[in-house]
Parts: C-alpha cells; sequence; structure tokens
C-alpha cells in the first residue's frame, strides 16, 4: 500500500512539474540560431553610403513567450552568429539593440515559433550605429557675382568659401554654419527631418552693407539627401 501510495504521488508530482513547464523556456530540445548585422553610418560621409558588417561580440536577448523581460542573453561571435539551445515549444521574441547618436538605444526585434526539437533560423537581426543614424543632409550651391571697387563685373562663377548659414525656422539663430567648396557647393550633415532657413550674406553697393540671401527648406525624410533646387546668387566685393 505503501508503494502504491509513493508511485501515485510520484506521478502527480511530475505531471505538475510539467504542466507548470510547458511553456516557452529552457529544459526542451529546440534550438533558436541567427545572426546580427551592424549597419554603420560614418560621420562626414556626403553621400550617405552605409557599410553592413558582422555585429561581432554583440548582446542578444531572447524573450519567452509573453514576458516582458528577456529570459535569457548571449554575445555573437566574430561573424555575427548566436545560438540559444534546449528550449521548449512556444514563440520567442529576439532583440538586439541599435544605437542613435544621441547614445539611446532601440530593439530590432524577431519573432518565432519554436516545435519540439526544431533548429530555428531566426530572420537576420540588422541594427545601426554611428553618428549619421536617421539623419539627412541639406545641399546646395552659391555662385557670385564679383565686382571691384568702382562696381565693375570683374567675373562670375562659384563662390568659393561662401559662408553658408542653416537656422530651424522660427528661431532665431542658426545652429550651423559651412564653407562652400571650389565648385560652390555647400553639405549641411546630420539634419532631422524639419523645416529650416538656409541663407547667406551679400554686398551690392560701395559701403559694402551686407543683406540676406535666403531660401527655405524642408527635409521630409531621415536618411535623404535633399538639394535646393535653385542656385543661391551673391555678389562679392574684394
Amino acid at each position: 500500500m505503501k508503494k502504491i501510495l509513493i508511485f501515485c504521488l510520484a506521478v502527480i508530482a511530475t505531471l505538475t512539474f510539467n504542466s507548470c513547464n510547458n511553456g516557452p523556456g529552457t529544459g526542451g530540445t529546440a534550438t533558436l540560431e541567427g545572426t546580427v548585422f551592424v549597419v554603420q553610418h560614418p560621420d562626414d560621409n556626403y553621400t550617405l553610403v552605409t557599410d553592413t558588417v558582422p555585429a561581432a561580440k554583440a548582446d542578444v536577448f531572447l524573450v519567452y513567450g509573453n514576458e516582458t523581460f528577456y529570459g535569457d542573453d548571449i554575445e555573437t561571435d566574430n561573424t555575427g552568429f548566436y545560438r540559444f539551445k534546449y528550449l521548449r515549444p512556444g514563440t520567442y521574441t529576439v532583440y538586439a539593440y541599435s544605437t542613435l547618436p544621441s547614445g539611446q538605444r532601440v530593439a530590432v526585434t524577431q519573432t518565432v515559433n519554436v516545435e519540439r526539437g526544431e533548429v530555428v533560423t531566426v530572420p537576420t537581426i540588422y541594427v545601426h550605429e554611428g553618428k549619421a543614424y536617421g539623419k539627412s543632409i541639406v545641399k546646395g550651391v552659391v555662385n557670385a557675382t564679383y565686382i571691384d571697387k568702382n562696381g565693375n563685373v570683374t567675373g562670375t562663377g562659384p563662390a568659393y568659401e561662401q559662408r553658408m548659414y542653416i537656422q530651424r525656422l522660427g528661431e532665431p539663430f542658426p545652429f550651423d554654419d559651412v564653407r562652400a567648396g571650389i565648385d560652390g557647393v555647400f553639405m549641411f550633415q546630420k539634419i532631422e527631418p524639419g523645416d529650416y532657413v538656409v541663407f547667406t550674406t551679400s554686398v551690392y553697393d560701395e559701403d559694402e552693407i551686407p543683406y540676406i540671401v535666403q531660401k527655405n527648406v524642408t527635409v521630409t525624410d531621415p536618411e535623404t539627401i535633399v538639394e535646393i533646387a535653385e542656385p543661391f546668387e551673391v555678389t562679392i566685393r574684394p
């Protein structure tokens, strides 16, 4: 009688344990694996071309089912590969972090379903980093009419080294300035979506009293090159 009672209690305990541990988590025979790549957005890159490389030694996190905190984490190898083993059937979310220029991190997630004994390949996770991540470029051209001290035109062409300014629409002061290149082209980097005023100064009389030449520009989307359609025209005296 005692042996039968012990056997019954063992069966009940086993069933209770299994019923409490039949959701997503460890203790199973399934495997999740995948790769993380990092998309680099370098500064001083006037084409916004990115470079994608394996995310070596990156932290990858695993969430079991609908839990609000990760249940496991692992570091990728030198090729960006990771593997979570001994998982029970269920739904899992895998994520890694992109890093904004401000330093804030944003999770990039993939959610997959796992059956008993499966080896599931998670869709590739692409994370982003770099000072130009999420930023745009405002590009324009400034031309000049060159006049001498007597007001006579001596030539026209690109306004090399002309200083250009940019400010947010509605704000009183510019937040950045650049010099035009030898071809008169200028670019403002790391611009967020929004409305802006781009301006420069010009002179028009013998007193060299400057006046403002400005154009409005709207940046709609991140990571785009917004070109100002019409060139700036200024007058430069020696």
